[in-house]
């Protein structure tokens, strides 16, 4: 079973009906417990950063997000899913923190007027490392972006994808079993589609990464 967390992320539905297309187990859940019991877990994310950390440490969800990385439980980010992992963001008048649990910035596009921000529409990832998120999924595929902010990522072996927007910002990362994604798969076609039936069979793998 896969738990979606559930913590008024505004692409929740659209995260449900991609993976039960999949014909995946799903179970949308705002209990920490739930999460911790789940086989994967994924963290959908639309939204100001802060208010989403708000309600994930209100409702005690950062405590199991941790705990289910830290045990190497297949886990997929996505968007601010994919922020708020990270020590802080510029979203805000002074830095937010965020998770925490991995090392790197969240960082508002500062980019040439000819350049549209936020960052709206379809883009090409770059397929740096080989991975089974990105199992048959060509380099330079096109994926669908919406976001004002960046990560930049303090490792860059964990960073197995980019884009080019202006400037090469880190679009997908893998750490272990943990997964997480700039774009949103759950509206990117076929492609999108692909990505999250990865990471399905990750999980019935159990995570064992190839």
């Amino acid at each position: 079973m896969i738990a979606i967390i559930d913590y008024g992320a505004g692409n929740l539905g659209s995260v449900e009906k991609a993976f039960r297309m999949l014909g995946a187990e799903v179970l949308i859940t705002a209990n920490p417990n739930d999460v911790l019991q789940a086989d994967g877990v994924v963290l959908p994310g639309v939204g100001h950063f802060k208010d989403c950390m708000d309600k994930i440490t209100c409702s005690n969800m950062d405590q199991a997000i941790a705990e289910v990385i830290q045990n190497q439980r297949p886990f997929l980010g996505i968007c601010v899913g994919l922020q708020m992992l990270f020590e802080s963001s510029e979203e805000g008048k002074e830095p937010v923190a965020g998770l925490g649990i991995l090392k790197g910035k969240i960082k508002k596009f500062c980019l040439p007027k000819s350049y549209k921000v936020p960052h709206m529409g379809w883009n090409q990832v770059q397929i740096k490392k080989n991975s089974p998120i990105f199992a048959e999924i060509a380099d330079a595929s096109y994926f669908y972006f919406v976001h004002t902010y960046y990560l930049e990522a303090e490792d860059p072996e964990m960073v197995i994808g980019t884009t080019d927007y202006g400037i090469i910002f880190d679009a997908v990362i893998q750490q272990n079993a943990l997964f997480a994604c700039q774009f949103h798969p759950e509206k990117s076609g076929k492609t999108g589609l692909k990505f999250l039936r990865n990471f399905v069979e990750f999980v019935k793998e159990g995570g064992e990464n190839e």
